[in-house]
């Protein structure tokens, strides 16, 4: 017999912990329910991350599932009417501390984290609108510039309609879709996805490319790369090759690129408003770590620019220290080598083009992204 859904979620929390992220938790009691039905799976998912973002008021309850009809009331009434949380609320507990030391901590980036995440979809290049008929999708609007973006509000388990199976679509955040339309690939080209993970934007480099030219793929995981490789059978991606790097100054290849994408790792801080566990587990040290993780990941991909090409650096975060102070320290090694580039125009806020983009949750209701650009002088 299944447990209610509120139990199971309260299950969740009880595993989650630092060395357990919530999403880690949640697919494994998932996977463990065999006869979950998908909506109460849902469900309990929206439970569990409700509770992570209304944390910090659940501290004088007492139980878990306290906290978590806690959160619930919170969350609706918040859903209701934002402005029913006041802004000092949000500054004192949507939020670390340290937060406001590393980054902006706008008022409209925090009401942002405390709304529901929207889901995006990316069609096949130019199939968005017969996508959404077959979807049934309804208010599935995309901002300017993104012609094969769909938001989804339903409650069907995507992974299981045959247009998924057919590879039409894939389950891509808005703002990494923005990453794929800023490195602007075009036909023919040669590509590199250097921190590919399970190749979600090399996906999108090919379509973008209509599956011509070539794409290297790399990631020092193997298995996210099995995983790309089952996800380009399914989206009929063939003009890829996958390599194992670990990031060094050894390069997989002697390849020299018309474009290089270091989607690097860090601090995950633009995704906030869908992992909200992660806002009590990031710590100070980690940012500072991972930027100069992402310092040495450019330096080591630059020789792999051909003369003319695009180096494109983008991460899921906005802290200064992975990003403007970053692109400083790249603009002052690589001076002589490269030129700060200008970012195709796609509609974020009130920002021109420019060699840097900042987007944030509040701008289209996805992830946060920070996307810089340079340009291989000719020698």
């Amino acid at each position: 017999m299944i447990q209610p859904v509120h139990e199971i979620a309260a299950e969740v929390i009880r595993q989650a912990g630092k060395d357990k992220p919530a999403d880690a938790a949640l697919r494994a009691v998932l996977k463990s329910l065999r006869d979950l039905a998908p909506f109460d799976a849902t469900e309990i998912a929206k439970t569990v991350f409700i509770y992570y973002r209304w944390h910090v008021w659940l501290r004088d309850e007492r139980g878990v599932e306290a906290k978590m009809r806690l959160a619930l009331r919170l969350n609706q009434r918040f859903q209701d009417h934002e402005t029913s949380i006041p802004l000092t609320e949000l500054r004192a507990k949507a939020v670390p501390v340290w937060t406001a030391e590393q980054m902006e901590v706008s008022d409209e980036w925090l009401r942002s984290l405390q709304r529901e995440p929207k889901l995006w979809l990316r069609a096949q290049r130019g199939t968005a609108t017969a996508l959404a008929e077959k979807l049934r999708l309804t208010g599935a609007s995309a901002p300017p510039g993104f012609s094969d973006a769909l938001r989804y509000d339903g409650e069907e388990d995507l992974f299981q309609t045959p247009e998924f199976h057919a590879g039409e679509f894939e389950i891509q955040d808005i703002a990494s879709q923005a990453v794929g339309l800023l490195c602007d690939p075009q036909s023919g080209e040669t590509w590199w996805d250097t921190c590919a993970g399970e190749g979600g934007k090399t996906l999108h480099l090919s379509d973008l490319m209509q599956n011509k030219g070539l794409i290297w793929a790399s990631d020092r995981a193997e298995w996210r790369l099995a995983k790309l490789k089952r996800r380009a059978a399914r989206a009929k991606v063939f003009n890829y090759r996958s390599a194992h790097w670990d990031g060094g100054a050894k390069l997989p290849t002697k390849t020299k690129f018309d474009g290089v994408l270091v989607d690097a790792p860090c601090s995950g801080i633009g995704t906030w408003q869908r992992n909200p566990q992660a806002r009590w587990t990031t710590t100070p040290d980690d940012v500072r770590e991972l930027s100069e993780i992402q310092k040495n990941l450019l330096a080591h991909v630059a020789p792999g620019v051909k003369p003319g090409g695009k180096l494109i650096f983008s991460v899921c975060t906005l802290t200064r220290a992975e990003t403007v102070e970053v692109v400083a320290d790249f603009n002052v090694n690589f001076a002589s080598e490269f030129e700060p580039m200008r970012l195709p125009e796609i509609h974020s806020g009130d920002q021109p083009a420019a060699a840097i983009k900042f987007i944030w949750p509040q701008d289209w209701g996805g992830n946060g992204m920070f996307v810089a650009g340079w340009r291989r002088k000719m020698v």
